[in-house]
């Protein structure tokens, strides 16, 4: 069974950074591809950012140029370093662990841009 749990949201005004941290346990942790995601109230859950066992990583248009996903293995922690944020970025993110078929959510973390 796979645990995750996120840290680092918080409120930040406008154009404000945050970093999100996702602290796997209990799996090999570099097999997995690591992703953020995020759901809006009144939204669907979309896919913020993705890293690949192998490195490779893949971006929301919404969110490129502003938000960089990575990992470190040593930790087993993928981290979202999130720029210039903008109101429209609030939202809980959820951390997911993907191999294969297995799909593993962690309890999410709320992220309020406002002045």
């Amino acid at each position: 069974q796979v645990q995750l749990v996120e840290s680092g949201g918080g409120l930040v005004q406008p154009g404000g950074s945050l970093r999100l941290s996702c602290a796997a346990s209990g799996t090999i942790f570099s097999m997995y591809t690591m992703g953020w995601y995020r759901q809006a109230p009144g939204k669907q859950r979309e896919l913020v950012a993705r890293i690949t066992s192998g490195g490779g990583t893949n971006t929301a248009d919404s969110v490129k140029g502003r938000f960089t996903i990575s990992r470190d293995n040593a930790k087993n922690t993928v981290y979202l370093q999130m720029n210039s944020l903008k109101p429209e970025d609030t939202a809980v993110y959820y951390c997911c662990a993907n191999y294969y078929s297995s799909n593993y959510w962690g309890q999410g973390t709320q992220v309020t841009v406002s002045s």
